[in-house]
């Protein structure tokens, strides 16, 4: 290299390795390029040629059908963030509550510490959405006094409940990974056990499980959804339920209904009761023939436990309605409606 002026000037031999390394990454991005251009064609071809696209594009991306659901779905996900803003902070709260007295070594504290690890054990090996059900169902059919209800506060207590659990071993994990040295050295300076842990253990271990916390915290937002399944209205109930009123096609030929069911509107219906009906052939065929022009996807087919209908009813219904809409799929009858078949 030579100098000139004061400025330093790359020799020949810098300026071709700079040219070739620029060469090298033009030729790195250019196949990257390339390859990532072929990968997504080859799949997006493959899908748009697939038989079955045509059902997809309609059941799952269409246009029109996202903008005239648009409105309820953004009013639904305003109460899924809503849902995440309050439970986040209680998560984090007993998450560290709990992971700080599995850490005691206090002999007192041992009840704590064996109910500590019962909590985080058993929600941890149950499944999210059963803990939601449970608590959405389960906590009004005790019928307690004082406690509320209303599925918003039950479905937020259960998923404070699971996800506690999940984040006070994040948590624990940070404080273990806290060098005991550091404990010693707070405890030589004369603070207390408690106080090393609040001003020296826990600062450092939060700031390492930072990560895994954000993790667990997309997650939460995710399954905020879970909460539909006891009735929340939040965003995916609202798509479901749009779903529900526009591609699929509820019928119910009858509900009277020998069973007995407490939570079934079919239960407690009898022949002849004010309340009871039963639909001709004609007159359910003719439900459908009402969504005839409409984009109908399915045809769900519930009925009462009727004593004195005979099996061939059942069997002319579904030959008639595929006739009428052989396009739609039938989804028909629970499996009590099947065993009450086999009795017939």
């Amino acid at each position: 290299m030579s100098i000139s002026d004061g400025s330093w000037v790359p020799s020949d031999q810098q300026v071709q390795r700079d040219a070739l390394r620029r060469r090298m990454r033009l030729r790195s991005a250019t196949i990257a390029s390339l390859a990532t251009v072929v990968v997504l064609g080859v799949l997006i071809v493959g899908v748009l040629t697939s038989p079955g696209w045509p059902r997809v594009k309609e059941t799952f991306f269409s246009w029109d059908d996202a903008k005239a659901s648009f409105p309820a779905v953004i009013k639904g996900f305003k109460l899924n963030v809503l849902l995440f803003l309050i439970a986040e902070p209680l998560i984090l709260v007993l998450g560290a509550l709990v992971a700080v007295v599995r850490s005691t070594n206090a002999a007192a504290l041992f009840p704590l510490r064996l109910l500590a690890v019962f909590y985080t054990d058993l929600f941890r090996g149950v499944p999210t959405l059963l803990v939601v059900i449970l608590a959405g169902f389960g906590i009004p059919a005790l019928q307690l006094q004082g406690i509320t209800n209303d599925t918003f506060w039950l479905g937020l207590f259960a998923l404070v409940l699971s996800y506690g659990a999940y984040v006070a071993e994040v948590f624990r994990s940070g404080i273990d990974s806290i060098h005991p040295s550091q404990v010693a050295s707070a405890e030589a300076l004369g603070l207390s056990h408690g106080q090393a842990m609040r001003y020296v253990v826990l600062p450092q271990a939060i700031r390492r499980v930072v990560p895994p916390l954000l993790n667990d915290f997309i997650s939460l937002q995710k399954d905020t959804a879970l909460l539909s399944a006891i009735f929340v209205f939040e965003a995916l109930f609202a798509a479901q339920d749009y779903a529900a009123y526009n591609f699929n096609l509820r019928l119910e030929a009858t509900n009277v209904c020998v069973a007995t069911c407490l939570f079934c509107s079919f239960s407690r219906l009898k022949p002849g009761d004010p309340d009871s009906y039963l639909l001709s052939l004609e007159q359910v065929f003719d439900k459908l023939r009402a969504r005839a022009h409409q984009p109908l996807t399915e045809v769900h087919v519930v009925n009462g436990l009727h004593p004195d209908l005979p099996f061939e009813y059942y069997l002319d219904m579904l030959r008639g309605l595929k006739r009428i809409r052989p396009d739609v799929h039938l989804k028909c009858f629970t499996a009590v409606e099947i065993a009450f078949f086999a009795d017939i």
